[in-house]
């Protein structure tokens, strides 16, 4: 499917207010005649994120859904989902981080096919990476590719999961979003922080270190280019 034919066509956006998925859902509308978002209540720590991606989806003029699927924070045990738990600085070299939520791309993925199947919509928007995945499994273009078929199979319908940043460094999705004109928003407007810091964050949990990083990196390239 080329980029022309599903201008004609909607897409859903899995919106959580952060860097990826604020990115993911202005490149929709760039490549879809209406776009609509869905942001997900999990039990996370920061009810904040979910208030920046109401703010940006209304700055974007799209449509924006919350889903109550708290279920998913008595179904395991970590970080994101329970504040007693102090947020690994730093990836464990034998395990997965405590940051990481057992299935819970499944699960957006499920509820978003089920509120995208309900609206005629065939087109969900995701912002997952390999390139820059923290070591999370479920952000893997295996997972993405097998979820999909999945999917399609359990409500006979031809669902496409579109994973625009899934082999972009978080350099490139700075540049991304700054070609999409978007990127004062993203770096001003977004919260990526584990700790509920808008913006920069709070500087020292994973996901404010690798946003860091790639801004410094994308602001280096740009310097460089312009000498």
């Amino acid at each position: 499917m080329t980029f022309q034919s599903i201008k004609q066509e909607s897409a859903l956006v899995l919106h959580s207010g952060g860097q990826d998925s604020t990115t993911c859902l202005f490149w929709a509308l760039k490549h879809f005649k209406e776009v609509r978002t869905l942001c997900i209540i999990y039990g996370q720590r920061h009810s904040l994120e979910v208030e920046m991606a109401q703010t940006i989806a209304s700055e974007a003029g799209v449509p924006f859904q919350v889903l109550d699927a708290g279920v998913i924070s008595g179904l395991t045990d970590n970080s994101l989902t329970n504040a007693n738990i102090i947020i690994d600085e730093e990836k464990p070299a034998d395990s997965y981080p405590n940051t990481f939520v057992p299935g819970r791309n499944l699960f957006f993925l499920t509820f978003a096919a089920v509120i995208a199947r309900t609206h005629g919509i065939r087109n969900i928007v995701t912002g997952v990476s390999q390139a820059d995945y923290s070591g999370y499994p479920d952000c893997r273009d295996t997972f993405i590719r097998s979820a999909n078929v999945t999917l399609n199979l359990a409500m006979d319908e031809q669902f496409i999961i579109h994973t625009p940043l899934m082999w972009l460094s978080k350099a490139e999705t700075w540049a991304l979003a700054d070609k999409l004109g978007v990127f004062e928003l993203v770096r001003n407007k977004t919260m990526t922080c584990y700790n509920g810091v808008i913006a920069d964050g709070c500087g020292h949990c994973p996901a404010c270190k690798l946003r860091k990083a790639g801004l410094d990196e994308y602001l280096k390239s740009i310097t460089i280019n312009n000498e």
